[in-house]
């Protein structure tokens, strides 16, 4: 994927004239329905961006909230995502809803009903991950955007840790808007994300930017999300290179070896902290990440940092809702060797 990436940056220097002015719209389209075929959707209803938090603002700043109107989000949200909704509420007037969802989960029913519990007649939005970022927990949406549509609210859909890592399926998925990264499991460069909205909500959904996608004055969606002025768009057109790569290594069966070594971690981390997993053991959960409850005592925000500079070893490791929270990612470099040696370290860091 970098070697593509690095051909189109050199490609566009060569003559910018001819590949921003000429050649963009072209290629940008079949990047387009690449990564739209990957996820089950239209390449109409898709617009890359640099990353999901930009396809958030997109959609947070679209969207006509009126004093007193609610968003409502679980307490697993993105913290930048947060600080998004709570500004935008901010100056509408609205108020950024978050319901606790405990951990330890118990079973996906009874997620969406906590969920759902948080919905009143005031909810114009609901905004939840698909994985979440601190707790690596795969949330009902599929059941969650069904109740929205039901009821009449704009389901937003967090995607980030999606697609690459989970069998995304848009056309079944019923989001009204989904955000997703390819920099992360997909394995595209940085700066490569997508926003899909669903196509009664087009009209609705303005670009940040206004540019030349703008001239006509019944410019698509598409045309609105891409006419932004010139930039480099060569992390956009190594995703099709990325998808062909996850499918000549034949990543669904990487991604089952990835699950398979998270559940070990996950049994692990348990029989080493003594506290209770966060889920269950079961890819209905977690996929390719699994996060766990450090003891108390724990200071989850230097642990990360020590890991790091004293071992190597790079973990995700946070002061969640008060509690000290590790959160373990394996991508398909990774093996059995790698996960030893953190738990083979760990106790040397943790409280005694």
């Amino acid at each position: 994927m970098f070697a593509e990436y690095r051909r189109r940056q050199l490609e566009l220097e060569e003559n910018p004239v001819e590949f921003l002015g000429r050649r963009l719209p072209e290629l940008l389209a079949e990047a387009r329905g690449q990564l739209a075929d990957h996820v089950g959707a239209d390449s109409h209803d898709i617009v890359l961006v640099p990353n999901a938090t930009s396809a958030l603002n997109v959609v947070a700043r679209s969207i006509d909230l009126e004093p007193g109107d609610e968003v409502l989000a679980t307490d697993h949200e993105y913290g930048a995502a947060d600080l998004l909704w709570e500004l935008v509420c901010k100056r509408a007037g609205a108020e950024y809803v978050r319901v606790a969802v405990p951990v330890p989960v118990r079973s996906q029913e009874e997620a969406a009903d906590t969920v759902w519990s948080g919905v009143t007649d005031r909810t114009r939005v609901l905004f939840v991950s698909h994985v979440s970022s601190p707790t690596a927990l795969v949330f009902p949406v599929a059941e969650l955007c069904r109740r929205a549509r039901a009821a009449g609210i704009v389901s937003v859909v967090d995607g980030a840790h999606g697609p690459g890592h989970l069998a995304v399926d848009l056309a079944s998925l019923g989001a009204d808007v989904y955000a997703g990264n390819c920099h992360k499991w997909l394995c595209a460069p940085k700066g490569a994300g997508f926003l899909w909205v669903r196509p009664e909500l087009h009209e609705r959904v303005d670009s940040l930017v206004v540019g030349w996608g703008w001239a006509e004055e019944d410019a698509s969606f598409v045309q609105r999300g891409e006419g932004q002025g010139t930039r480099d768009p060569a992390a956009y057109l190594a995703v099709p290179a990325a998808i062909d790569f996850l499918a000549e290594h034949g990543w669904d069966d990487v991604r089952s070896r990835c699950h398979e070594l998270c559940s070990e971690v996950r049994t692990r981390l348990a029989s080493l902290t003594g506290l209770e997993p966060i889920q269950p053991d079961s890819a209905d959960w977690f996929g390719q990440m699994v996060a766990a409850l450090l003891p108390d005592e724990c200071d989850a925000q230097s642990l990360g940092p020590r890991l790091a500079r004293e071992y190597g070893i790079e973990v995700y490791a946070k002061e969640w809702n008060g509690r000290p929270v590790i959160r373990v990612s394996v991508q398909g470099y990774n093996t059995s060797a790698d996960l030893d040696r953190l738990l083979e370290t760990l106790p040397t860091l943790l409280p005694t």
